[in-house]
């Protein structure tokens, strides 16, 4: 809104609130390799996280300690050096996370 001629008119503003982080039973992660705009460079991407950036942060922690790699985790995406989707993939079913089902 840039302007109103209603003098009874009270901007509102909408607030996002901390979206609830969904139970590991209910996520769908994707787990994919990507090299894009890394310098060439393999990273293992997890997509599809659903809920708080600080519950992302630490699975993030938690797959690079369990990798013994580097990474990061924002957005909705936890990237982990180097080719590791075998070891995201057990440590992610280790803590409940299904398989998707593929159609």
């Amino acid at each position: 809104m840039v302007y109103s001629t209603d003098p009874h008119f009270q901007f509102q503003t909408e607030e996002e609130g901390p979206t609830e982080t969904l139970p590991a039973s209910e996520q769908v992660l994707w787990i994919q390799i990507d090299k894009k705009q890394r310098g060439g460079k393999t990273v293992t991407l997890v997509a599809g996280f659903q809920g708080k950036e600080e519950d992302l942060e630490i699975l993030g922690k938690e797959l690079r300690n369990f990798c013994g790699t580097g990474g990061s985790a924002k957005a909705g995406e936890i990237l982990v050096q180097g080719d590791q989707r075998e070891k995201v993939l057990q440590y992610l079913l280790k803590k409940g996370y299904q398989r998707s089902k593929k159609k």
